[in-house]
């Protein structure tokens, strides 16, 4: 069943109706093609969730009687900030979709030393509308319970002054041969875990004594170099793995 996220306000649970407005109009009646009496899953963006029957399609809006709410848990009591270093452009939309999928909460774009992408001020505000249409269009595919938050982009600084605010922070670096995820995570009792993840020209080592000075742990994954569109997804992975709900219910 197609997926929708609709704002509160436009949803009605005292007369049990519901309705859809903006893009997602075209693509109900033109892609999807749907009729009335057709169902969809409606979202709140806020874990709430339900079955609605379409009662009518216009140019602009359409509208749905609630049928019935759904109770399922979709999202991790486990919030994962993921700090992406700039990668280029195609390996930036697959980070998104991917990282939504596995269900992080939140992914901040950083311009770290060796990014070698750049995003131009009178670019910036396009990329950043495309890059969360992405992530929209993930949310409702791997039926997420809310959208998550796109934020960026911030100098490394700006990064390490957000980072101070999580409980614990964790980096992948390629020259740290020791100490796994696993290893690091281990014990702990958090409610939200930071993840910086470098660029395609990996940290420099200045930046991983700096996340270090701030209680960061510099972290491996495994004998193999991973890119970083790869790196973003499988730390994640693992720590959802470890701490929360991925693999299974909690």
């Amino acid at each position: 069943m197609d997926r929708f996220f609709v704002e509160k306000k436009n949803i009605n649970i005292e007369n049990n109706t519901c309705i859809i407005e903006g893009e997602d109009v075209k693509h109900i009646s033109k892609v999807l093609r749907c009729k009335i009496g057709e169902e969809l899953e409606i979202c709140d963006n806020n874990n709430n969730e339900y079955i609605c029957e379409i009662t009518d399609i216009d140019k602009s809006i359409v509208s749905l009687d609630i049928l019935q709410k759904v109770d399922v848990k979709r999202e991790s009591d486990l919030k994962i900030k993921l700090y992406q270093g700039l990668p280029k452009g195609p390996k930036m939309e697959m980070i998104l979709q991917k990282l939504t999928e596995v269900g992080v909460d939140e992914i901040i774009l950083v311009q770290s030393k060796r990014s070698v992408a750049k995003v131009e001020d009178k670019k910036e505000d396009k990329k950043i509308e495309r890059w969360e249409r992405i992530i929209y269009e993930a949310a409702k595919q791997s039926k997420r319970g809310q959208i998550p938050k796109l934020r960026g982009v911030l100098s490394f600084k700006e990064a390490l002054d957000d980072m101070k605010l999580n409980d614990f922070n964790i980096a992948p670096y390629e020259n740290e041969r020791t100490k796994s995820i696993k290893q690091a995570i281990k014990g702990i009792n958090v409610n939200n875990v930071g993840i910086f993840v470098g660029p395609e020209g990996g940290f420099d080592e200045s930046e991983i004594q700096v996340i270090e000075e701030i209680g960061g742990q510099s972290v491996s994954l495994g004998p193999r170099i991973l890119r970083t569109e790869t790196a973003s997804v499988v730390a994640s992975s693992i720590v959802l793995y470890e701490l929360s709900d991925l693999g299974g219910q909690e």
